[in-house]
């Protein structure tokens, strides 16, 4: 397969999108091809350093970079010679498999709803973020996070869809436990979205949904998918992932603040896109990169698309 990597995007780039594209490559089969698209130039001055060899990778040389800085929206018209705009455009050709990059999320799904859209009777896609459950070595699956800010019941809805089919086919559990992100337990509690959102998923029978839950959950085993708007989930991941770094930062050593280490899940697959898009952190290194490229090639080997349509679509 052919795996899309935006070499420009992220923080510490190209080097480390570079470095990471290195260490992923010597995990991948000899018929996996990493597809770097950057500024040549810089790609093969990071190869040549780190002793790699260009052949083993394909370059698309792109002059333009999308920025953090770039507004998402006015971003592919004014730079369409861009790496992200160019992996974006392979993708649709189907030149590559899948297409990761660690820069603008908003860009990201930008670029996504401009080039391959959506899957038939997908409102909005949606980001499905991991979180190490305290005990039990597993995770919980909390989505979204980001992307859909002012999300309706009926799109929360469909995040716990799109999460439990992903629990599924990427982590292999047979019957999701799905959850709404509430302030309390009971079915009345809430503000007026909970509540409208509850109401859609007390006794759908396209997920197993098991009621509410407050964000203490996320740490517990008892459930699979956590389902709120990314309003909701952004606080809630970050505030993790900052008690988590705090904790470290302190001293404290703990198997379970090692697991919320964004290096360990490298990217965030964007559900319901009409492709593999994955969507990497801001600040990924090399180690997170690594992670990112193989995870791009499990998340489309579970055919995970497929999986979506034919739960949207059971009598296609």
């Amino acid at each position: 397969m052919r795996i899309g990597l935006d070499a420009m995007g992220g923080d510490f780039a190209p080097k480390a999108i570079v470095l990471g594209a290195i260490l992923a490559q010597k995990e991948l089969s000899a018929q996996d091809k990493i597809v770097l698209f950057g500024i040549k130039s810089e790609i093969l001055a990071e190869l040549e350093v780190n002793g790699a060899k260009a052949e083993n990778f394909e370059i698309v040389d792109c002059p333009d970079v999308i920025t953090m800085h770039d507004k998402p929206s006015k971003a592919f018209a004014n730079k369409p010679n861009s790496s992200m705009a160019e992996g974006f455009s392979y993708l649709k050709a189907k030149k590559i498999d899948t297409f990761a990059s660690a820069g603008s999320t908003g860009a990201m799904v930008v670029g996504t709803m401009l080039t391959v859209g959506t899957l038939e009777g997908i409102i909005r896609p949606t980001i499905v973020a991991p979180l190490p459950k305290a005990t039990s070595g597993k995770v919980t699956l909390l989505c979204d996070v980001g992307v859909n800010q002012d999300a309706k019941p009926e799109m929360i809805y469909q995040f716990g869809l799109l999460g439990s089919i992903y629990a599924k086919c990427a982590l292999g559990i047979e019957n999701p436990r799905v959850g709404l992100v509430n302030i309390g337990e009971e079915d009345e509690k809430g503000n007026a979205q909970c509540k409208e959102t509850m109401a859609l998923m007390k006794g759908t029978n396209q997920f197993n949904f098991i009621g509410n839950a407050e964000p203490q959950e996320i740490f517990k085993d008892n459930f699979d998918i956590l389902a709120c708007d990314g309003f909701v989930g952004n606080i809630l991941l970050k505030n993790t992932e900052g008690f988590a770094h705090t904790m470290v930062k302190m001293g404290v050593k703990n198997e379970y603040l090692y697991r919320c280490n964004y290096e360990l899940y490298g990217g965030l697959p964007l559900l319901g896109a009409n492709g593999i898009v994955i969507i990497g952190h801001g600040i990924s290194n090399e180690k997170a990169i690594k992670t990112m490229c193989l995870q791009s090639k499990t998340i489309y080997l579970s055919k995970i698309n497929e999986v979506i349509d034919k739960a949207l679509h059971p009598n296609k």
